[in-house]
Order: C-alpha cells, then structure tokens, then sequence
C-alpha cells in the first residue's frame, strides 16, 4: 500500500496509556514479569482505516521495573542491558500486511543493547473512538518472544539442581493506545 504525506494521519504513543511488558522464565520454575516504564513513538495511519502504515517506537531502557529495585540494577548493568552505553531499545517497522479490517502482520527491525534483528508478530487494532476532551484515540496490541542471546543479553548462572537462573526465552507484549500528532 502506497500512501501520500496528503492522504496519512500521523499519531503518537500516549505514554500514560500505553505500555511495554515482558517474562522471562527464572530458575526454570516460574516467570518473572515487568515492564519499561517510558516510551515514545509514532504511528502512520492510512486516510481511512486503522492497520497502520508504519510504527515506530523508542523505549527508555533504564525505565525497566520489575518490582525488585536490586535486580533492576543488575537488569540495567552492562550483565544486561547497559544503559550507559544503549540507552534506548527500538522497533522499527519495515512493512504491514492487513490480515482483516482489525488484525495485520508488524514486521521490523528490533534493536535491543545495540545488536537489530528482525521481527515479525501478529498484532490487532483494540479499538478507537473519542474521549471526554474530544480526542481522537486508537489502541493496538502486540505480544511476540524474543531469544535474549540473540540480543547479546547471555549473562546467566548454573544452578546446583541443573538448569539455569534465567531463561532465554522473553515474552514481549506491547499495549499502545495513540492520540493524533500535534
């Protein structure tokens, strides 16, 4: 689909509705789930319809909160993600594909500590309408999994019982609700 700047309504991410969450499993037993708490972006919608022609979004890495202020810190070193020196993940999208009027496929470049790899998930348009202040809004969502070796992200420990601390398997989920670009 070919769009002109003309004919393209662009939105951005209202971060307080807006969210970016993850698991990742912890001593093979049970998962451990947080989330980023700042993030930006922009969204490109067509003149009518709401499968987006392009998304793009920046999280701030050191706005990780997994509810445990000294695994945070070991999550934020550069064991992890380093955000001295990667201060920001991003996704990109190379190209959109509608499934229906309410389901498309998101394909893009996801860059996390500095290493970008390409991604393709399922993602669906959750609802649009107006809020009370007269605000056009629209609310897509998205989960997919990610190998965190493949971002560079290899820090582990063996356990005594066999296994390891932290799986390398992440769950990743991305509930964004947009507002028109001023």
């Amino acid at each position: 689909m070919t769009t002109t700047a003309s004919s393209t309504r662009n939105y951005a991410l209202d971060p307080a509705h807006s969210g970016v969450h993850f698991s990742v499993r912890h001593m093979m037993i049970a998962k451990v789930r947080g989330a980023f708490e700042r993030l930006s972006g922009t969204i490109a919608l067509p003149a009518e319809g709401a499968i987006p022609t392009a998304v793009d979004v920046t999280v701030d890495a050191s706005s990780i909160d997994t509810r445990e202020p000294q695994r945070d810190a070991h999550l934020t070193s550069p064991d992890f993600l380093d955000v001295q020196r990667f201060p920001q993940l991003t996704f990109v999208s190379t190209a959109i594909r509608p499934i229906d009027d309410e389901t498309f496929e998101l394909r893009g470049d996801l860059t996390i500590h500095g290493i970008t790899r390409s991604i393709t998930a399922k993602a669906t348009v959750e609802g649009q309408g107006t809020d009370p202040w007269g605000n056009a809004r629209i609310a897509y969502e998205t989960q997919f999994k990610i190998s965190r070796k493949d971002f560079g992200l290899a820090w582990n420990q063996t356990l005594e019982t066999g296994g390891v601390l932290v799986g390398d398997e992440i769950e990743i989920t991305l509930d964004i609700e947009a507002i028109p670009a001023q």
